[in-house]
């Protein structure tokens, strides 16, 4: 039996392809009104939220852009929020989450331009929003989020990064635009591996997430919404450089610790880290950007997130779980 979510990870170069072909002028246009403001903040939730890290500390490890970050409602209580030349950009897939479209209308109130990056043309934030980008994904069922996330993600670094002008962005938006043929190679070249890795680990029910820079956000999505809502197992996520504040007390032999690896400056700290884990014999299972592609490095989300999604998909299916089913989101409301 085949869930929802197999289809729509097959379904994301295509996807990736159709947002490149109908938003890029737009998101051009977006990105040079970006450069007059001082301030942008970055709002979602889950999934959502974890694109907006990934893109943060993607930006700040080249750039001294001012970000905040912050979740729906987090947003609408705090008190200290810049409203003099800022901008905000809002995530959701639904264009509906509940605390995300607070935030939007508390934005207004303070006369904050909007921006939202929805996959729902006609939802009330798409409708609300000063300015809109749509991925182009059609339907998707799955709780865990394909092939919205890494649609949400493109938008996010090609308007960003597109920002800039020097060589490097440009750069970054060309190996944006090959995302679609690598993706497609990764679809069809990772399942059986990671298939045999979730085989491997489906007894195990507790999961430490690590990545520094950009995969921390990566690290954050797979615990928060692809472990524990998608496969119904415990994790944690953490940046590479909390490992000796916290887990190394933690982590034992035979624990199982996820890390996802590309080289970047703070992963200095992800190999001290798996040096200590297999001198212990931990489990450590190892993403690593260099195993799958030679795109840029500070796009390893994009790239980590494939072998990544077969490999929860099969971890929920050995255990009888259909990972884009929930049992209890929505029943808390805000």
């Amino acid at each position: 039996m085949k869930y929802d979510m197999y289809d729509e990870i097959l379904q994301q170069p295509r996807s990736l392809m159709e947002t490149l072909k109908k938003e890029k002028s737009h998101m051009d246009e977006i990105s040079n009104e970006l450069c007059e403001y001082d301030k942008i903040y970055l709002i979602g939730c889950g999934s959502s939220l974890s694109t907006c890290y990934s893109v943060r500390d993607a930006i700040n490890i080249c750039y001294d852009m001012d970000i905040g970050i912050f979740t729906g409602y987090e947003f609408l209580y705090h008190k200290k929020i810049q409203d003099k030349n800022s901008i905000i950009i809002l995530t959701s897939q639904s264009g509906e989450t509940a605390d995300t479209l607070a935030a939007l209308r508390k934005a207004k109130k303070y006369n904050l331009k909007t921006i939202t990056i929805t996959n729902e043309a006609a939802s009330t934030m798409a409708r609300e929003s000063d300015d809109v980008i749509l991925t182009h994904c059609q339907r998707e069922n799955a709780i865990v989020a394909t092939k919205t996330y890494i649609n949400q993600l493109l938008c996010l670094y090609y308007t960003l990064f597109g920002v800039y002008d020097d060589e490097f962005s440009k750069n970054i938006l060309k190996d944006l635009e090959k995302l679609p043929k690598v993706t497609d190679e990764l679809v069809n070249e990772t399942e059986e591996e990671s298939k045999l890795l979730a085989f491997e680990f489906k007894d195990d029910d507790m999961f430490y997430c690590m990545g520094s820079g950009p995969n921390y956000g990566l690290a954050y999505k797979l615990a928060m919404t692809m472990f524990m809502e998608g496969a119904l197992k415990h994790a944690c996520p953490l940046y590479s450089g909390e490992f000796r504040h916290g887990l190394i007390e933690k982590v034992e032999e035979g624990v199982p610790i996820v890390f996802l690896e590309a080289d970047l400056p703070g992963d200095v700290l992800t190999r001290k880290s798996i040096e200590f884990c297999e001198k212990i014999n931990a489990k450590s299972i190892i993403f690593s950007m260099k195993d799958y592609s030679n795109l840029n490095r500070l796009l390893s989300p994009f790239i980590l997130v494939i072998p990544l999604e077969w490999f929860i998909y099969y971890l929920a299916s050995y255990n009888n779980k259909d990972p884009g089913s929930t049992r209890h989101i929505g029943k808390v409301r805000y």
